[in-house]
């Protein structure tokens, strides 16, 4: 039977090489045995974080750093200290149990939520508090968690949206439409058609949003954020209540996009198969805090991250 494609990929991965020339652990699970082998060095987020800030912009500089933001939301501590670093044309996975802080990074890079402490700094721009418009304007998109189109609206009309960051009407020029805003119209739906044609929309171009499918759904969001023109593309939990054909689509659509657009890519999702297969490096987060960081073989394998979400051992015993 042919391998599907997240299959092909983790296979693709598992072949190549490690940084120490051995080839890299299958994706963790229950017959898995995890590593104590002190020369696997696990990859510092925190360290790698705060040296770049240090260094200044080189060639070598990541497109964004987290560097430890904290955010609490009356008494309780959603971040503590989170420092993450994500290299140019990455997809980086950020994972971790509900309620564990995915989404507050999220909302903390797009400005939703600013930080209390620490700063996050994108293409060497400290963007820290920046307001989530001018956080669009400045190369960053993002898809929601839950469904955010325009209910009453077509499909290309929430996709349109995306385009408003670009698109430059003024009252006058809506007043005299033919004159004046047509031509930019025009334009900028040419780039949404392009979207569309990417990523297999025909079918519903023209279809009221409340009648697609939730897997459809999903890949409009898509299609908005990428016609955004974004150089980070944000996505959280992208693949939520898809089947495995709909997730399979899905991935493929996402790499597609990297290739073709040049993006990078932070990617927050459950599904393990899905984070092994896509992301270059990851990070995990339990109640808040960085328990582990580096490629997803290293990363699923670590301990803490198997405590965080099949509880320990010890928990267990007896």
């Amino acid at each position: 039977m042919d391998l599907t494609f997240l299959e092909a990929e983790l296979s693709r991965k598992a072949a190549a090489p490690n940084t120490d020339g051995r080839p890299l652990p299958r994706l963790w699970g229950v017959d898995e045995e995890i590593s104590d082998d002190p020369t696997e060095k696990e990859l510092g987020a925190t360290d790698s974080a705060e040296s770049y800030l240090e260094a200044g912009p080189t060639s070598n500089t990541p497109i964004l750093v987290c560097d430890s933001v904290s955010r609490s939301f009356g008494g309780v501590q959603a971040l503590k200290g989170v420092s993450i670093s994500i290299g140019s044309g990455e997809v980086f996975g950020l994972v971790g149990p509900n309620g564990s802080g995915k989404t507050t990074v999220v909302n903390a890079i797009t400005g939703f939520y600013p930080p209390q402490q620490g700063r996050i700094v994108f293409e060497g721009a400290d963007i820290t508090g920046l307001a989530p418009h001018n956080v669009a304007k400045r190369g960053i998109a993002r898809t929601f968690q839950n469904i955010a189109l325009f209910r009453g609206m077509s499909v290309l009309d929430n996709i349109m949206m995306g385009r408003h960051i670009h698109m430059r009407h003024s009252a006058l020029g809506t007043l005299f439409y033919w004159a004046l805003a047509e031509r930019q119209e025009i334009a900028q739906r040419e780039l949404v058609e392009d979207l569309i044609d990417l990523l297999q929309l025909q079918d519903v171009r023209d279809a009221p949003i409340e009648i697609v499918p939730l897997g459809l759904k999903k890949r409009v969001e898509l299609a908005r954020a990428l016609v955004a023109e974004p150089r980070l593309l944000i996505l959280d939990e992208p693949m939520a209540g898809m089947n495995q054909e709909e997730k399979e689509y899905m991935a493929r659509f996402i790499l597609d996009a990297r290739e073709e657009r040049g993006l990078t890519v932070l990617l927050i999702e459950h599904h393990m198969d899905v984070v092994a297969a896509l992301c270059d490096r990851m990070a995990v987060l339990s109640n808040g805090e960085q328990i582990a960081a580096g490629t997803p073989a290293q990363a699923l394998s670590n301990q803490k991250v198997v405590d965080a979400y099949l509880g320990s051992k010890r928990r267990h015993a007896g």
